[in-house]
């Protein structure tokens, strides 16, 4: 690699070990008040009811500079609206980008609730260490989401199922031809109204598992929620879809054998009386939601593993019956799986209908959510609070 690279990411390594995940050297903490300019044309909102997914976007973003010996500086936000790039700039060949996503709710008596926020901002910082993409301050990632939907609070729709999506992303800026991390970096949050991920909602989804196509294998970007991680996903889920079906179960990428993930969740199997999902190899994405499935599960004592469970395996339970399937996320929440096709063959799961559990591990999350329900982890927190 060059020097310059090496020098970069020796210096990220090194802050790291001191105080791992925590620490951020000083040039990194020195960020100044958030400036605020509102934009003189506000936006309609559209109707709670007609909301798709990812389809609006708020009147305003957030937006932050990185340039190596500066650190990230210039925190500020400005009317929603497209910025521009020079066709040389690094992140549109290289794929230097990371992103995460989380959401904010209209709870209980209209108040705007965030959903853990700080774990999703420390996860950004930790996508970012697989691409050498410098650290930002948790504290600061927090206080750019809070300030942003704090400015565009209007458009946190009211409708049960609905909430506001919030998506902070970091790209490398840097204009060059070759292969390196860049030495500048832009920090950018929008946010916009959503409904349901999928179609079918809460209803039960088809699933095909596929020993064709990989989507990571360990020591990758599996772990990583950046561009490309996503772009390996987009051939094999389109001939899912073309197949009937809503998403890949995608299978380990050396003996496509082993489950992985499914579609843009992680997943989760029920067969007999244990809870089975498999383990955070380095291929797999450390789901927020994946976390806070397996807290309840272990909060409400249930037997739970995280291991390797092969094809074969939950084919098995398939045919006799003991099978109950779902996927975890932060778009879908919850998404039960009600049939599974692998190598021509298609399994209907749980009859086709959505399992006990996976319908109480919805129900409790979204109530968490929502402030419907008891926050014993304090995993919400309210705008403002």
């Amino acid at each position: 690699m060059p020097d310059a690279c090496n020098r970069h990411w020796r210096s990220l390594l090194w802050y790291r070990s001191l105080r791992p995940e925590t620490f951020i050297p000083e040039n990194e903490r020195h960020v100044t008040q958030i400036t605020i300019t509102r934009t003189a044309t506000p936006g309609q909102l559209p109707a709670d009811e007609t909301l798709a997914f990812g389809k609006v976007f708020s009147d305003h973003m957030f937006l932050m500079n990185y340039e190596e010996g500066k650190g990230w500086h210039n925190p500020r936000i400005e009317p929603y609206g497209p910025f521009s790039l020079d066709p040389a700039t690094c992140v549109l060949p290289y794929g230097q980008a990371i992103f995460d996503g989380l959401k904010a709710f209209r709870g209980v008596a209209g108040q705007i609730r965030l959903f853990r926020v700080g774990d999703h901002a420390r996860r950004l910082n930790k996508s970012g260490h697989y691409l050498c993409i410098p650290e930002i301050d948790p504290a600061i990632v927090e206080e750019s989401i809070r300030t942003l939907v704090q400015v565009d609070q209007r458009w946190v729709p009211s409708l049960p199922g609905t909430s506001l999506y919030i998506r902070p992303t970091v790209i490398a800026t840097e204009t060059f031809l070759g292969v390196h991390p860049s030495h500048s970096y832009l920090y950018y949050v929008i946010v916009g109204p959503v409904g349901a991920y999928y179609k079918e909602g809460m209803n039960p989804v088809s699933i095909l598992a596929s020993d064709q196509y990989v989507r990571a294998v360990k020591g990758g970007l599996g772990a990583a929620k950046t561009a490309g991680n996503y772009a390996a996903s987009l051939f094999g889920a389109e001939e899912a879809q073309k197949a009937g079906y809503t998403q890949v179960l995608w299978l380990d990428g050396v003996e496509h054998k082993y489950l992985d993930e499914v579609g843009t969740m992680n997943i989760m199997l029920k067969i007999g009386d244990e809870v089975i999902t498999p383990p955070l190899n380095g291929a797999i994405l450390a789901g927020i939601t994946r976390d806070s499935v397996l807290t309840l599960l272990r909060d409400w004592g249930l037997r739970v593993s995280e291991r390797p469970i092969a094809i074969d395996d939950v084919l098995a339970a398939a045919r006799a019956g003991t099978l109950e399937m779902w996927g975890t996320g932060t778009a879908a929440v919850i998404s039960p799986v009600g049939e599974l096709g692998y190598k021509g063959e298609r399994y209907i799961i749980n009859g086709g209908r959505t399992g006990a559990l996976t319908q109480k591990l919805y129900d409790t999350i979204v109530g968490i959510q929502y402030g419907t329900a008891p926050d014993p982890h304090g995993w919400a927190s309210l705008l403002g609070g």
